[in-house]
């Protein structure tokens, strides 16, 4: 079978390869994919070439399928059932965060489609779940409820992700006004969450590039206000929108310096900032101001089984819509016009399936 690999240990290129079908030891479970979904974990290493010929994982860790295959000591899962991964494929198991149940925080987690993983994602016609991850963690998959196609249970993980942010780890309440930065998956399915929450003003800060496809979108899933950074003073803006009162909860989705120096400088005292997006530059600004006006800066990763739990229900119930997301559907043959598109910021979310005749 084809699957779309990436080289090199820290940065560097895709390539599609000829693999095995992977084999099912007796705790394994084989899946057989039905949809997945490009992330921006995904698109650094786009056209980024190092030259390296060492293998470093197939890629693509949102994904949904069907069980094709279990292990001859399975006893929880069955041929046939629809199944969506959390994309955990390897956790200690014995440290404060696994104790708690919060696996993806494990300092020892190895992701399914994601670096240096053994055991494959989402890219490719079949994926195993290790049986070691459902020894230790029983929701590392999920069945899909009736009423859930494959496409939307693929989103689940940014989902997940945003619904963690607004609804487990800040503390909105009806009433109350929700800035969220970064027009990608994270924050357009976090101002879906806003609103399903009750917040009154939900405003999706942007640039340039997000105005003609992603605030359209961010508007029809409940943004009330969108801000153009590029061209817009958005600390200005926000106060006019919101009222310094109000601006009690940003979710910085983007990861951009500038974002998270304009929350500090928007927010009123005893605010929260949840930063859910990833920047990689050393920060070149104060941030006193979290200890003048005690300020909380909140950092995010993953999700857990509570917000997976929900999810799942918000999303069989409707409050949570993916097909607006959907911008592009490609076979994975065609890959690279899915990242391209994804590169020009003409895409949300491209799906992926698979295409090839084995």
């Amino acid at each position: 079978m084809k699957a779309l690999a990436r080289y090199g240990k820290e940065f560097g290129g895709y390539r599609m390869i000829d693999v095995p079908r992977p084999e099912c030891g007796p705790e394994d479970i084989i899946i057989e994919i039905k949809a997945a979904f490009i992330c921006g974990a995904d698109m650094k290493h786009f056209k980024v070439e190092n030259g390296s010929d060492t293998f470093n994982s197939i890629r693509g860790h949102e994904f949904a399928g069907e069980i094709v295959q279990v292990g001859s000591e399975v006893k929880d899962w069955h041929v046939g059932q629809r199944v969506v991964s959390d994309n955990s494929g390897h956790v200690c198991g014995v440290c404060p965060a696994c104790e708690q149940g919060d696996f993806l925080c494990c300092e020892e987690k190895v992701n399914l489609g994601l670096d240096n993983n053994r055991w494959g994602g989402g890219f490719t016609k079949y994926c195993k779940i290790p049986g070691e991850i459902l020894r230790i963690h029983k929701h590392a998959i999920w069945e899909i409820p009736e009423g859930v196609d494959y496409e939307e249970a693929a989103a689940l993980d940014p989902i997940c992700n945003a619904y963690k942010s607004i609804a487990q780890q800040a503390h909105l309440l009806p009433g109350q006004d929700v800035v969220v930065f970064g027009t990608g998956p994270l924050g357009l399915f976090t101002v879906q969450m806003a609103r399903i929450m009750g917040a009154v003003n939900i405003v999706m800060v942007g640039l340039e590039e997000d105005v003609k496809v992603r605030f359209e979108i961010a508007k029809k899933l409940g943004a009330t206000h969108c801000i153009n950074g590029s061209k817009e003073d958005v600390v200005k803006r926000c106060i006019e929108i919101c009222g310094r009162d109000n601006l009690g909860l940003v979710i910085e989705c983007s990861g951009a310096n500038i974002a998270l120096k304009q929350a500090i400088e928007m927010t009123r005292p005893n605010a929260e900032i949840v930063r859910v997006g990833m920047g990689f530059k050393p920060l070149d600004f104060s941030i006193n101001d979290i200890t003048s006006w005690n300020k909380s800066i909140i950092g995010h990763m993953a999700y857990d089984s509570t917000s997976w739990r929900n999810a799942l229900r918000l999303l069989q119930s409707g409050a949570l819509q993916v097909k607006p997301m959907i911008t592009h559907r490609i076979g994975l043959s065609e890959w690279e016009k899915g990242f391209q598109a994804m590169a020009d910021k003409e895409a949300i979310k491209v799906l992926i399936t698979y295409d090839f005749e084995d």
